[in-house]
């Protein structure tokens, strides 16, 4: 009987007020998955690190199997740059915090796995070859 007197003396919510409400959900969640679009521009100082990683990478002779892990591991690379946030205390001791952090905010950008690995195809292609 109380739910009944409840519902009887409680003034209904606007339908205005719902509509509102609906709409302001509909937008937090068409944004809630959005990611950054690829075609946006890296830093001056994101690309230095993608290209001092690369000739890293091509200077100890490991442009094949670093190319074959980078492709085979691309679609987590969200998960990498989560790990290396976790992990950052451990390897401050090899990395500046500094760097590290901006390779982690790199593998965030779905695009940054294929540029790197464009960078390491480059670097290592011989000097005469044209790509194909």
């Amino acid at each position: 009987m109380t739910f009944l007197v409840r519902q009887l003396l409680m003034p209904a919510l606007p339908k205005k007020h719902i509509i509102k409400k609906l709409a302001h959900l509909r937008t937090g969640l068409r944004h809630a998955f959005a990611v950054r679009p690829e075609t946006e521009s890296l830093a001056i100082e994101d690309v230095q690190l993608l290209e001092r990683i690369a000739e890293m990478v091509v200077k100890r002779g490991m442009a094949a199997p670093a190319t074959m892990f980078l492709e085979s591991m691309g679609p987590m690379n969200f998960l990498g740059s989560q790990a290396l946030h976790f992990i950052t205390p451990i390897i401050d001791c090899v990395l500046s915090a500094k760097e590290v952090e901006q390779v982690a905010r790199l593998l965030e950008r779905r695009d940054t796995v294929t540029r790197l690995i464009a960078m390491i195809e480059a670097k290592s292609a011989p000097q005469g070859a044209t790509a194909q």
